[in-house]
């Protein structure tokens, strides 16, 4: 068992997306510490490859960073959805593609310092035409690069999703594996 026990939790804050929860926790010297978690039900995120073997990225503004981003398509769970459906439904609505074949990467916490939520990155390939069926918040334009051009762009920094981040690299790795 752990020596970081939950003695009291309060939620502070309940939104559509997440809620705010503080606790009090033991410490493994008896004392006490105060936390403060957002709770997340998850997410799932796609690397779509076309059939030249490009990523295709979506480009959207995000608020939080106060800048339009690159980043790979994704989506927040519904309450008891499975992660590959949802990552085939969200591939679908923001790139208008459906995918012939999904394959788990990895899952990876977004921001672990504070956050619960878990995120689950596939790999879409053999893609088909479907239909777009963005949320009405939603404004995205598509664009397609190499892996190649996707790293480089994480390392000038115009790649800075850590999500994106994490799956370009992951994605990398599993191509190696597949070519050996």
């Amino acid at each position: 068992m752990s020596d970081y026990n939950v003695l009291e939790s309060k939620e502070v804050y309940k939104g559509r997306v997440f809620t705010i929860e503080k606790d009090i926790i033991s410490m493994p010297d008896g004392s006490r510490a105060e936390r403060e978690t957002v709770r997340h039900g998850g997410a799932a995120a796609m690397i779509p490859i076309d059939e030249k073997g490009n990523i295709i990225f979506v480009r959207q503004y995000r608020h939080s960073a106060g800048r339009i981003t690159l980043e790979i398509p994704a989506g927040t769970l519904e309450k008891g959805e499975d992660p590959l459906d949802c990552a085939v439904r969200e591939l679908e609505e923001e790139t208008s593609y459906k995918a012939e074949k999904m394959t788990f990467l990895f899952k990876m916490y977004s921001a672990i310092g504070f956050c619960s939520e878990i995120l689950y990155i596939y790999v879409a390939e053999n893609l088909s035409q479907g239909h777009f069926n963005m949320d009405d918040d939603e404004f995205i334009t598509l664009e397609r690069h190499s892996v190649d051009e996707a790293i480089n762009m994480i390392f000038k920094g115009e790649i800075c999703d850590g999500k994106t981040i994490g799956a370009v690299l992951g994605y990398s790795k599993y191509q190696e594996k597949l070519q050996k």
